[in-house]
């Protein structure tokens, strides 16, 4: 299952300028999960529980690094023992403004 191009606002960077401002992130997240045979939501991973740990990592406070805003994702997804492996992006649209349209991460996670 996925979700591609979610978008959150997050107090995000290592840089003077970017302390205590709020700044746009891109989230894709890409999950291995086995299929059910199922009309019933709760039989499956709801998308939405990516969307709220998503804002609820970025609500939680000032983040150094994408890395590990993508991490803290990750791990939140894991929690649904259904995940078997978790791959997620994060762009920060405005890190190389105007000179790129984005630079992020991408890593992938696997249950152990």
């Amino acid at each position: 299952m996925f979700v591609t191009g979610l978008q959150v606002q997050a107090q995000i960077g290592v840089y003077r300028h970017e302390i205590g401002r709020v700044q746009p992130l891109i989230v894709d997240v890409e999950l291995d999960v086995p299929t059910a045979d199922t009309d019933r939501l709760a039989d499956t991973v709801n998308y939405e529980t990516i969307l709220k740990a998503a804002q609820d990592i970025a609500e939680a406070g000032h983040i150094d690094l994408v890395e590990t805003f993508a991490h803290r994702l990750a791990a939140r997804c894991l929690e649904d023992a259904r995940v078997v492996r978790a791959r997620v992006r994060i762009e920060k649209p405005l890190a190389l403004a105007p000179h790129a349209v984005g630079a992020g991460v991408e890593i992938t996670v696997e249950r152990g």
